[in-house]
């Protein structure tokens, strides 16, 4: 059973870890499965969608809801292809709850991979103990996101980079901007390639050192501005990666 993928509609969409091979009928359960019956009361014959968060999706029609889950009955199965080029959002660990924030906007518009990065002017610090609950914060933005926006694809929310390692990444992509509101060239004026990667690095709230722009030049990087006005840091990644859709994906 396998169709191409159809536009996006009304249906909702819930994410499994792993989806059946051909059969006749799928149990949405756990979290998922509570979600769909106790709050938004899917009732039998509704459209939904169920995806694996890596690209494959099935649309199917509800069967029955009840305290094991959501059944579906499969209609169609196909798999969505990676979007080009690959976004890649280098977040400075914002404060409280903007970093979830910016994990939530970020996904909605499209973003393929997330790094958490310490940059130097970060109030926000994850010690040792504390990395995993921040990775569990952000990770859940980005599945409700992904959800909300229906995307077949989950980003990816990587460990958290120092600045030599982000670096090291940024020597690696096809193109890698920097946001800074000194930067002479708007990101309007960069030529953007229609595939491979595309990184964007997002500073925290006191601002990028001297020290961070030199060395994201150094690796290959070029600063820009988005405009006249200085975005916060929670908005100024999503407000990039609305830009560069707009001239690759969104035509």
């Amino acid at each position: 059973m396998t169709a191409e993928a159809p536009e996006l509609d009304g249906a909702p969409l819930f994410l499994l870890d792993a989806l059946p091979d051909d059969a006749d009928e799928l149990l949405v359960d756990g979290a998922e499965g509570r979600h769909a019956v106790d709050v938004l009361r899917l009732a039998p014959g509704e459209a939904v969608r169920v995806g694996d968060g890596r690209g494959t999706v099935i649309d199917g029609v509800v069967l029955g809801a009840g305290p094991e889950g959501l059944r579906v009955e499969p209609t169609a199965r196909y798999d969505v292809p990676a979007p080009q080029p690959e976004l890649v959002l280098v977040q400075a660990l914002p404060k409280g709850e903007r970093g979830p924030l910016a994990v939530d906007l970020a996904t909605e518009l499209g973003v393929d991979r997330i790094v958490p990065w310490t940059a130097a002017r970060c109030v926000t610090r994850w010690r040792a103990d504390r990395v995993d609950k921040g990775l569990a914060k952000w990770r859940a933005a980005a599945r409700a996101a992904t959800k909300q926006s229906r995307r077949a694809r989950l980003p990816e929310v990587t460990d958290p980079m120092s600045t030599r390692q982000v670096c090291g990444m940024l020597a690696d992509v096809d193109l890698a901007l920097v946001l800074h509101e000194q930067a002479r060239r708007s990101i309007a004026a960069v030529d953007v390639p229609s595939s491979g990667t595309v990184a964007v690095v997002v500073g925290p709230e006191g601002g990028l050192t001297d020290g961070e722009v030199l060395a994201f030049r150094a690796a290959g990087a070029q600063p820009v501005r988005m405009g006249p006005e200085v975005l916060r840091t929670s908005t100024a990644g999503a407000a990039a990666l609305a830009a560069l859709s707009l001239r690759t994906r969104w035509t």
